[in-house]
């Protein structure tokens, strides 16, 4: 995919040409390609159905979304929702993410997130002459005081704002392209604004996704074939403040935006899920994401700001440093 910073698939992947979609939803672009064309259409179908069904459920833009009614309730005391079989899913994943991370991917930075003038669509956001960060205060209320019951009742403290930015493409992500392998034929690959899951039969030689710079600019080609990979880049998502310029990665610990010690990391994992969680985990901790990413078996590449590049033990290295 030809976002910025996010992948796109290379037409040199297969020997038979793929054929892709692409569509606008859920404030990104996203593509959905697949090695049997009979196959596209409803695939691009089932995968606009499911999103729209998501952004119903967890969006913070909407005042009509689960996440804003819990929000709204909130804002008064503790409070209680049940929630639907697709809130609860995503709730989950982000439980999950919170759990793998350490902490350090929270989905209750809603709060700090609103106070960081990220309330509305990006493009919004961005038009805004001026905005005053408000962080001063905020309190991120922690994973963990979040309830969660197995007949699906959720229980939120005071001035929760739950976010499931860090986690809800990477999920649906992983969904889309389970429920594609299962109900049609072929291999396809799902790609959610950069959050990449493959599924089915793939190409010979796999997929290979070109991990891209934020200006759009190829900066290494991989090849996957189960695998998910996700990137996660501190200058995409950024506007600006009367403090200078922000972007959307919260540190959980401080209720900040993290420091840009990485334009950004690309993971791969098992699923979607944990790729992306490891490379927003990775944004938050700064000089210290390299060892964390070590020490949890995750392959990644991380690029600085100045073009310096770190990779992890597993990482698939450039074709001119495996030469030299």
């Amino acid at each position: 995919m030809s976002t910025p910073g996010t992948f796109r698939s290379s037409d040199a992947a297969v020997v038979a040409e793929p054929v892709e979609a692409r569509f606008d939803a859920i404030g990104t672009t996203n593509c959905v390609i697949a090695t049997d064309q009979t196959a596209l259409a409803t695939a691009v179908g089932l995968a606009k159905d499911y999103l729209s069904d998501l952004d119903r459920a967890v969006s913070r833009f909407r005042d009509d979304s689960e996440v804003s009614r819990l929000a709204a309730t909130a804002a008064s005391g503790t409070t209680w929702c049940w929630g639907s079989p697709l809130f609860l899913d995503h709730l989950d994943a982000a439980l999950r993410a919170a759990r793998l991370s350490d902490g350090l991917v929270d989905f209750t930075v809603g709060s700090a997130m609103v106070a960081a003038g990220y309330d509305t669509d990006l493009e919004a956001v961005r038009a805004r002459p001026g905005f005053t960060l408000r962080l001063e205060g905020v309190r991120v209320p922690g994973w963990e005081s979040v309830g969660r019951t197995g007949d699906g009742r959720i229980t939120t403290p005071r001035g929760t704002v739950l976010d499931f930015g860090s986690t809800a493409k990477a999920r649906a992500a992983d969904v889309i392209a389970r429920r594609l392998a299962l109900t049609l034929p072929g291999g396809f690959l799902v790609n959610l604004g950069g959050d990449i899951a493959p599924s089915g039969t793939a190409p010979a030689g796999g997929w290979r996704i070109g991990v891209e710079a934020a200006d759009g600019s190829v900066l290494q080609v991989v090849s996957v074939t189960n695998q998910g990979v996700a990137t996660s880049s501190t200058q995409l998502r950024r506007w600006q403040t009367d403090a200078g310029t922000v972007h959307h990665i919260i540190d959980p610990r401080t209720g900040r935006p993290a420091p840009t010690t990485w334009a950004q990391v690309t993971c791969i994992a098992a699923d979607t899920l944990e790729a992306n969680t490891a490379s927003t985990a990775a944004l938050v901790l700064g000089e210290d994401a390299p060892d964390w990413l070590i020490r949890k078996g995750v392959a990644a590449r991380l690029d600085r700001l100045d073009g310096t590049v770190t990779f992890t033990p597993g990482w698939p290295r450039p074709e001119a440093e495996r030469a030299a």
